[in-house]
């Protein structure tokens, strides 16, 4: 890697746990067209000048994903992770980990950055643990808003947000370089329960250059025959509502991540796309850079 260069941040997937194309479905264009197919959430993290790269998710696309990262900077070492860190326990974010076990990469004390619901999860359930008795994972603690230093040019700091806790908790992160701060938060309830909670996403919004929201879903009625209401999710259309009055250099930090193989918005041709352009905002792009 090329020393004298900002840390910058990757879009190494965009899609929501199960992937796109997701399992069973029959007819889909990314079977027979890469060009079709989105890999599982995932941001990496490069630091060009101390040859550093750590992953934001351990999805179950880890092994391309990895791949992807070796492309763009490339390490001697394998896996050439200075570490991890994890949202929470829901398949498409953390099961990754078992391509660092015995019978794949049989990785070296990999960093593994997690809540403590969640260091307890893998540490006490099979499989899991067992990447921990073998030392190819090392579990780091984390603490919702205590900034974790990476290096002498980078923090990650790791936030509470409502969602689905049925194994641990769930974090968003504000990533920060030297220069600029970007925002991740993949999974969220909704942005009005955060409200209630005391935070504010237009407050967090204001605090960074870039914003990775919670895009799973793109409006009700996306998903034939059911009842999409109570969905753990904020639509894409209703956060450009919440949002319709921000200033329009607000609106552009938005990125939409995590979208769910049935959302519109993952094509660029479509009207959701145009729709979420001509309001300002954006949906995230594989291998698309963020300078920090």
């Amino acid at each position: 890697m090329t020393s004298g260069k900002n840390p910058f941040l990757i879009v190494l997937g965009i899609a929501q746990d199960g992937g796109v194309p997701q399992a069973g479905t029959k007819q889909h264009p990314g079977w027979q067209h890469s060009e079709f197919r989105r890999h599982v959430v995932c941001l990496g993290l490069v630091d060009p000048q101390s040859s550093q790269r750590w992953m934001f998710e351990a999805t179950p696309d880890f092994r391309e994903q990895l791949h992807m990262l070796d492309q763009v900077a490339p390490v001697e070492t394998s896996p050439g992770l200075n570490g991890g860190f994890l949202t929470h326990a829901h398949i498409g974010h953390y099961t990754g980990l078992m391509f660092l076990g015995h019978e794949s990469l049989g990785a070296k004390d990999v960093p593994v950055f997690a809540m403590p619901r969640l260091r307890e999860y893998l540490s006490t359930n099979g499989p899991w643990h067992q990447l921990v008795r073998y030392h190819n994972i090392a579990l780091e603690p984390l603490s919702a808003g205590k900034p974790v230093q990476l290096n002498g040019r980078l923090t990650v700091t790791p936030f509470l947000v409502p969602h689905r806790q049925e194994y641990s908790e769930v974090v968003g992160y504000r990533i920060k370089g030297p220069s600029h701060s970007a925002l991740f938060i993949p999974d969220i309830d909704s942005w009005e329960e955060w409200d209630a909670q005391g935070t504010r996403i237009e407050d967090e919004i204001a605090k960074v250059e870039v914003a990775y929201l919670d895009g799973t879903f793109y409006a009700d009625g996306e998903i034939p025959g059911r009842d999409m209401s109570g969905f753990p999710h904020p639509f894409i259309t209703h956060s450009m509502e919440r949002f319709r009055d921000l200033p329009p250099e607000e609106r552009a930090k938005v990125r939409f991540i995590h979208l769910n193989h049935t959302n519109p918005a993952l094509w660029s041709d479509s009207e959701a796309r145009k729709t979420i352009e001509q309001n300002g905002f954006r949906v995230a792009e594989e291998m698309e850079r963020i300078q920090l």
